[in-house]
């Protein structure tokens, strides 16, 4: 039995393009290792290859891997403000910033059927994304080639995610035909540079310093205790939370589909039977669930975690800018002061024309939800969120009046330290 199912796996890895990922993250229920070199292979530059448990011996790692090589992962929740705080690593010369790569795993693993979903569990969708962070990492991007659909030819694929939000990928030599004379954008980059050459990519991100990688796609602080222990890394963790009043206010503008019914709800004051709760309450437990890993220090966090509040963020961009610098170990660029001047004293456009930019005014955005969100609806995700909230420090609000009232905010002051 151990053997057919062994087999199953395989076929499955076979039929998504995975190569030996899925393996590595279910090879655990076997009780042998992984045979068949050609379901262990992937292509990596040997002087920085990371080798799968299936790669006969062991080689140290490579001068690539750097001590002062700072390796940088924004963790965050959808619609936390991760967007906005990404840009301070996207705007370092020196960094190397991807704007969600893991989205083209998940995309993977969704479109399979649903009986390679059933066999491809959640550990295996977990196992698939570190082993992908590792190898972007270590700026290889081939690796990106077994989840990008359609499959890229040559190296290139005009589909990659997003690509607008990384000017790493919009820049020289990436992207010859960027301007000089403004910062690359989402709207002229998918126009001028065309395909995106993953080979390039990946001498560009070798060529700079550092790099930076933002994800809404692993739930858990947990979930990166692997790439936490690997000493080859250097990994700084930056966990971005948000008031989860504020997140789901964020989605139902952004995700109209998803979030319909909670749309109605507030717009009526009747709830809807279909009102799907657990979209709020699992956000919220994983929001609780990764502070309290990081409040309690475990030893592998040690030095590599640091907590931050979109709303702190918001209110004071540039000391908590200095904060995160000081944290990962950099200079803050004065390019990124002249950012965060530009794109936090805006005024904000209505919700439809900015759910998706990182320009307006921060610090009136950061508590906007609750002129829009009703008392009702409010009182529902403090019920369900209460632990969260007094973990993070967000205050409870009472009556229509106490929500209205804008001139007292809701975050509590409180100093969340670096665990150093």
């Amino acid at each position: 039995m151990e053997c057919s199912w062994k087999t199953v796996v395989l076929l499955v890895c076979a039929s998504l393009g995975i190569q030996y990922t899925a393996i590595r993250s279910l090879r655990d229920p076997f009780s042998s290792p992984c045979q068949g070199g050609d379901h262990c292979q992937h292509r990596e530059p040997k002087e920085y290859q990371w080798r799968s448990p299936c790669d006969e011996g062991h080689e140290s790692p490579g001068p690539f891997h750097s001590h002062a090589r700072k390796h940088i992962i924004l963790f965050a929740t959808t619609r936390s403000g991760s967007s906005f705080t990404g840009q301070l690593f996207n705007q370092h010369p020196d960094i190397f910033y991807l704007f969600e790569p893991l989205y083209h795993v998940q995309q993977a693993f969704t479109n399979s059927s649903a009986r390679l979903r059933k066999i491809l569990d959640r550990r295996a969708l977990l196992g698939a994304c570190r082993d992908l962070l590792h190898n972007l990492y270590n700026c290889d991007f081939h690796f990106l080639e077994n989840y990008i659909k359609p499959e890229p030819r040559d190296h290139a694929t005009g589909s990659f995610f997003r690509r607008g939000s990384s000017s790493a990928l919009c820049s020289p030599p990436v992207c010859e035909d960027s301007p000089d004379t403004q910062e690359p954008d989402e709207i002229w980059c998918s126009k001028k540079c065309r395909s995106l050459n993953l080979t390039l990519a990946g001498r560009a991100c070798q060529d700079r310093g550092h790099m930076a990688i933002k994800t809404v796609r692993i739930p858990e602080i947990k979930d990166l205790k692997i790439l936490s222990e690997d000493p080859r890394l250097n990994l700084k963790i930056v966990h971005l939370v948000r008031d989860p009043r504020g997140i789901l206010a964020s989605r139902m503008i952004a995700f109209l589909d998803q979030f319909r019914a909670w749309k109605i709800w507030n717009a009526t004051g009747r709830k809807p039977h279909y009102v799907d709760l657990s979209q709020i309450t699992r956000t919220c437990k994983d929001l609780s669930d990764s502070a309290e890993t990081g409040f309690s220090k475990p030893t592998w966090l040690k030095g590599r975690y640091m907590l931050v509040r979109y709303e702190d963020l918001a209110k004071e961009p540039v000391e908590k800018a200095k904060e995160i610098y000081k944290f990962i170990g950099l200079d803050m660029d004065p390019k990124i002061l002249t950012w965060i001047l530009h794109n936090t004293n805006g005024s904000n456009a209505p919700d439809g024309n900015y759910k998706f930019t990182t320009t307006r005014n921060s610090k009136a955005t950061a508590e906007s939800w609750r002129l829009n969100l009703s008392f009702h609806i409010v009182q529902t995700v403090q019920n369900l969120c209460n632990t969260t909230l007094s973990q993070l420090g967000y205050r409870i609000v009472n009556s229509v009046a106490d929500l209205r009232n804008m001139s007292n905010s809701v975050v509590e002051p409180r100093t969340f330290l670096p665990f150093l």
